[in-house]
């Protein structure tokens, strides 16, 4: 959104034309019932009914409450009182957020393939079990069929529960 309103900008809309245009460029992307689509709409209107940008965009950070929409909001105030170069902050303030997006979907394409690596490595061990039960049931025979084995696989599923802990606790990280 904040890109398309910054194109606007830059081909000599005033910042209310350039919000109609953005309404209009993303109603082709998303459709009607989408958040995006319905908040321009809303947008839209209120500044048809002659309400100030700043309030318009003040008003749309408190409803989609998102940090980076309540960032660029207060930047659009503060330029827009300050008499700033609009189209310059925009493009700076639309250079960070999507840096910031850039960086955050990196984060979580890391995070995913080592949610799904932890998710293998839990099942790992009642493979190993099941294999070794179908293969040497003789040898399973010793490990719990008398008290030192049952002491030595009760040890290793106390670690195996706390490496699991410990791996859900790694991969839980919000982004």
């Amino acid at each position: 959104m904040i890109q398309s309103l910054a194109a606007g900008l830059n081909t000599g809309y005033s910042v209310e034309n350039a919000v109609r245009e953005t309404q209009k460029e993303l109603m082709m992307v998303y459709p009607k019932e989408a958040v995006i689509s319905k908040e321009l709409a809303v947008m839209t209107r209120k500044l048809r009914l002659s309400m100030s940008m700043e309030q318009a965009f003040d008003e749309f950070a408190r409803r989609v409450d998102m940090e980076d929409v309540r960032n660029f909001s207060v930047v659009f105030t503060a330029a827009k009182k300050s008499g700033g170069d609009m189209i310059a902050i925009i493009r700076n303030t639309v250079d960070q957020i999507s840096g910031k997006i850039e960086v955050k979907r990196e984060i979580e394409t890391l995070l995913a393939a080592k949610k799904y690596e932890y998710k293998v490595m839990s099942i790992i061990p009642y493979v190993i079990i099941a294999y070794m039960r179908l293969s040497f049931p003789e040898f399973m025979s010793y490990l719990y069929g008398n008290i030192l084995g049952i002491g030595v696989m009760s040890v290793c599923l106390g670690i195996y529960a706390g490496a699991y802990v410990l791996g859900a606790k790694m991969v839980d990280i919000e982004v």
